[in-house]
């Protein structure tokens, strides 16, 4: 009989009534004990086992002068319902090899055979100093190592001396856990901008605050205390939901499992736990950074300084300079702080002055300033003063370093308190995986990305204005473009713009979609297009702010939302717009002749009786934009969803499609020309020729499309547990008097044009155009359809043929 299985049968902890693995059970299904209280209760349990366990095996070894130690997590009495445990057997090295091996093996068997993680090591003081000497890591963990059982004084010298080392090397030890940080944040992300974060290794999550309890254990430095402990207790307690709802010891928070998390934890939704998750993994990156900063101070001032002037006071020592850097601002010793003769409770604008100045300036605002503002700081008047409104310009205006500062401000609730309305999208998850950021952070990206462009219009301070609120609507139920145009001209007259400015911010965030949602799907030479977007702009220096606005908004949205062909089709439909805006007459459609390649092409199709095409670059443009396909076919059923699949079997993505019918003269008959926008989906595009033979074999039956295109969608890996919305498709009214539109949603998948080809083919309507937009998951994807005789649908007609494709994609 093995020891292990000795052990077994000694102690029924594992398996009988009262023992370790019920008593847990038991622990973890109390409704009534959760948070700390629960993680306290555990790791008291989990002591009271392992003293017992290891009692009973010293006295079986004969092993004295050992001590079992909690490192780590354990170490700290953070047990998470399926945590590791951290175990050191630390002994005196007195015992025989084989009397320490037997002893471990009696402690660490029974943790095993309950199906419990474990990290074990065996080692005596000198070693473990030594290991820690060599790892970075395993001397983390030591510092929170605690008494399981066993001798107490061999542990307290081993605590002593492992702290002692940490003091004594914090200036070389301290850059090298800094430098790990940052590896990891790299690796695992910004927790709070995370669809599905790690709360644990992304930046912000739990082993953050390890590292910020090391820092203060060096006496090097110390994070600001307020919020932390809740910030830390909220991670805690997410990870611990989670691991009750999985059954794993997992620290990625997947979409699938937050809406059982949340309830675990009485939220209401999703939502809600994502929001709670993301505070408080703010409260922790702020202090990290707070942090770092104070230690990078320390280090630089104790090198620029000979160590003995250090024991011996200020004597000799000279002050930082103080550079000014704005009324009350200053700058010292690498920060914005305050003046001395600064007076917070007299400057209402002070707060907004010491932010302008300091992102200005490119520099980090002081701790101890920014909640002396936030202490002292007088509120402003209603409309603000005009000083206030340009240092909050100055500081949208800054370019990267407001990021920085804004977040400073807000850590200590004086963004809130200036706009209040910022509360509702402060931490505000984005299921949308297109956008990089929250809510709150993706409106101060937006302003940095437009700090850039101020040069484009001739109203920066209505672009800046309008990239910080344009997405202030998403904190309320509704459309949130509708919803923010009131909270927009709300915040313009607090802030103190005149009632026409305030109008014109309104309509910017009402319409800060407009443009590029036209110019990707919708056709612009269709006159109607352009009369609309012209009577919703309403001049030519709103549209020159709407434009700058457009490209800031997606630049700071994600590398999904803009690129050199969206830019293309924006300032196309821009300047059309311009044109009428300016009072030039909307563009009648261009008349339907052909171009001397397309009638090229017709003849050699209608000779042939098969379809011609050519697959070229643009002159103007570069394969980033799009190539030119188009395709002459002989007037048959099934062209399109041939073309389309075809198209998606040699991973081209469609752009953009245009098709016409056209009557070649002396009645030598009617061709179809297809004129698409495509490009590679990657790597280099495919040979004419081997579309030119797919594209036969498609129409002719002998090449089976949708079971090819089967094939390839099966092939894609799907996210587990992620159920995308069903398609949805619906006639978009008073768009066009040319044709009917229908626009499509649906997750983007391989064919999905091919799919909906063949459901309007099904419906016996013609196609005159195409626009494809592909966000992410999803594409939104709008078709101009006509009847057989050219005109719109009937409003009876369009609905069913809308019904008709939504249920072939379904």
């Amino acid at each position: 009989m093995t020891s292990a299985e000795e052990t077994k049968q000694d102690d029924p902890a594992g398996s009988g009534p009262g023992g370790y693995a019920e008593a847990r059970l038991r622990l973890l299904q109390e409704e009534s004990r959760s948070g700390p209280s629960r993680r306290s209760a555990l790791s008291g349990l989990t002591d009271q086992w392992l003293n017992a366990q290891f009692a009973r095996a010293a006295r079986e070894t004969g092993v004295r002068g050992a001590a079992l130690v909690a490192v780590g997590g354990y170490g700290r009495a953070d047990l998470s319902p399926r945590s590791d445990l951290d175990l050191l057997l630390l002994h005196d090295g007195k015992a025989r090899p084989a009397e320490l091996s037997a002893l471990a093996d009696r402690l660490w068997y029974p943790v095993w055979d309950l199906g419990l993680a474990l990290d074990h090591s065996v080692r005596t003081p000198a070693e473990a100093r030594k290991t820690a000497a060599e790892d970075l890591k395993a001397h983390l963990g030591l510092l929170d190592a605690r008494l399981v059982s066993g001798d107490a004084g061999l542990l307290a010298g081993l605590r002593t001396s492992v702290l002692a080392d940490w003091r004594n090397q914090a200036a070389r030890r301290l850059p090298q856990l800094h430098a790990l940080c940052r590896e990891r944040a790299e690796r695992a992300g910004e927790l709070r901008f995370l669809l599905e974060p790690d709360l644990k290794e992304a930046r912000g999550g739990l082993r953050d605050v390890t590292v910020l309890r090391a820092v203060a254990a060096s006496w090097l430095a110390d994070a600001p205390r307020e919020g932390l402990a809740e910030a830390r207790r909220r991670l805690l307690d997410a990870r611990d939901a989670l691991h009750l709802v999985t059954g794993r010891a997992t620290d990625r928070l997947s979409l699938q499992e937050q809406p059982q998390v949340a309830a675990r934890l009485g939220l209401l939704d999703a939502d809600a736990l994502l929001r709670e998750v993301y505070e408080a993994a703010r409260v922790v990156a702020y202090a990290g950074d707070v942090t770092w900063r104070e230690v990078g101070r320390v280090l630089r001032a104790r090198a620029a300084r000979p160590r003995l002037r250090g024991l011996l006071g200020t004597r000799g020592a000279t002050a930082p300079e103080r550079a000014p850097l704005a009324e009350g601002v200053v700058e010292s010793d690498g920060e914005a702080v305050l003046a001395l003769a600064a007076r917070p409770d007299r400057d209402p604008v002070l707060p907004l002055r010491f932010g302008a100045a300091a992102a200005q300036a490119g520099l980090p605002v002081s701790l101890h300033a920014v909640r002396r503002l936030a202490a002292q700081a007088r509120p402003l008047p209603v409309p603000w003063p005009a000083e206030a409104r340009e240092q909050l310009l100055t500081l949208l205006g800054a370019g990267e370093p407001t990021v920085g500062v804004w977040e400073a401000l807000e850590a200590e609730g004086l963004i809130t308190r200036l706009l209040p309305d910022w509360e509702r999208v402060r931490c505000r998850p984005q299921h949308n995986p297109v956008h990089t950021w929250t809510v709150d952070r993706h409106l101060i990206e937006t302003a940095v990305r437009a700090s850039a462009l101020t040069r484009r219009v001739g109203r920066p301070d209505l672009l800046l204005m309008a990239a910080l609120l344009h997405d202030i609507g998403k904190g309320w139920p509704g459309d949130h473009s509708v919803v923010g145009e009131t909270i927009a001209r709300d915040m313009a007259v607090r802030v103190g713009f005149d009632a026409e400015d305030t109008a014109v911010l309104g309509t910017l965030v009402r319409h800060h979609l407009l443009l590029v949602d036209t110019a990707t799907r919708r056709d612009l030479d269709d006159p109607a297009t352009v009369t609309a977007v012209a009577r919703a702009v309403g001049s030519t220096g709103t549209l020159e702010i709407l434009h700058a606005l457009t490209e800031a908004d997606a630049l700071a949205t994600g590398p999904a939302a803009w690129s050199t062909w969206r830019g293309s089709l924006v300032a196309d439909l821009v300047r059309r717009v311009a044109a009428v805006l300016s009072g030039a007459p909307p563009a009648d459609p261009e008349p339907d002749l052909p171009t001397a390649e397309q009638e090229r092409l017709a003849l050699e199709a209608l000779r042939t009786g098969e379809p011609v095409l050519t697959l070229h670059a643009r002159e103007e443009e570069d394969e980033a934009v799009g190539v030119e396909l188009v395709v002459a076919v002989p007037d048959q059923p099934g062209v399109l969803p041939a073309v389309s699949g075809v198209l998606a079997l040699h991973r081209l993505t469609v752009r953009a499609a245009d098709l016409r019918f056209l009557e070649l003269p002396d009645h030598l008959g009617e061709v179809l020309v297809l004129r698409w926008r495509v490009a590679a989906e990657y790597g280099a595009l495919p040979q004419a020729a081997r579309l030119r033979t797919d594209l036969v074999r498609a129409l002719d039956g002998t090449l089976d499309v949708p079971a090819k295109l089967a094939g390839r969608e099966a092939a894609y890996p799907r996210r587990r547990g992620v159920v995308p919305p069903p398609p949805r498709v619906t006639v978009v009214p008073d768009v066009s008097p040319l044709a009917t539109v229908l626009e499509v949603r649906a997750p983007d998948a391989v064919g999905l044009l091919h799919r909906i080809g063949r459901a309007l083919e099904s419906a016996g309507v013609r196609v005159r155009s195409a626009h494809v937009s592909t966000l992410g998951a999803n594409a939104v994807d709008t078709v101009y359809v006509v009847d057989p005789d050219g005109k719109p649908l009937p409003p009876p007609a369009a609905a069913a043929v809308a019904s008709q494709v939504q249920a072939a994609l379904t």
